[in-house]
């Protein structure tokens, strides 16, 4: 798998294959990128369940904290690691010892462990490495097109406003690119120097 560069298909397989998400590292401080991922996967209809040892005994959407993944009691079909890349090996190592072990280990923007995506992949596990969700979704659906945002999906039908628990379909045609030459003159100008 080349983990530099995913094809749209594997990415909506991926988020179209899971009903319920482990966040390792959830926050429920309501300004943090993790409160704003788990809080939009949770209105898409996702089952979200949030991990995080400092959290204990706290909620986080109606939704109780965890310690870890072994003491959610429950299968869980991807977990969505919101850690920085050193901790990412312990948390591949507890998700494969749970049973069953879940369908997909994602790691979130900036988040990258090479050897633990190999040991989770040569378990049968699918692995996405610096992405988010929320943002995958958002684009798969045509949904961030709202924002302005080229979602680089084409459609013509333009994407529903979703509703609460809503999951939107993300089978709309994507296109490659989104460049442009003025974007292209502009990155040459960037790596230029002055």
């Amino acid at each position: 798998m080349n983990h530099d560069a995913y094809d749209d298909d594997y990415i909506r397989s991926t988020l179209n294959g899971v009903k319920s998400i482990a966040m390792v590292g959830a926050s429920p401080v309501n300004v943090r990128p993790s409160y704003f991922a788990f809080k939009y996967l949770a209105q898409r209809g996702y089952d979200m369940i949030p991990v995080n040892p400092g959290h204990v005994g706290k909620h986080l959407l109606g939704k109780p904290f965890v310690a870890s993944l072994s003491d959610i009691g429950r299968p869980v079909d991807m977990i969505d690691i919101f850690r920085n890349s050193s901790h990412i090996m312990p948390v591949v190592d507890e998700a494969l010892t749970l049973s069953p072990p879940p369908k997909v280990i994602w790691m979130q923007l900036g988040a990258r462990h090479d050897a633990a995506a190999a040991k989770a992949e040569a378990a049968g596990l699918k692995v996405v490495m610096n992405r988010c969700p929320k943002i995958e979704y958002g684009r798969l659906s045509s949904e961030i097109s709202w924002m302005g945002v080229n979602s680089r999906t084409l459609s013509s039908k333009r994407a529903p406003i979703p509703t609460q628990g809503m999951r939107l379909s993300l089978n709309r045609t994507s296109v490659g690119g989104g460049a442009t030459a003025a974007s292209d003159r502009a990155a040459k100008n960037k790596s230029e120097p002055t």
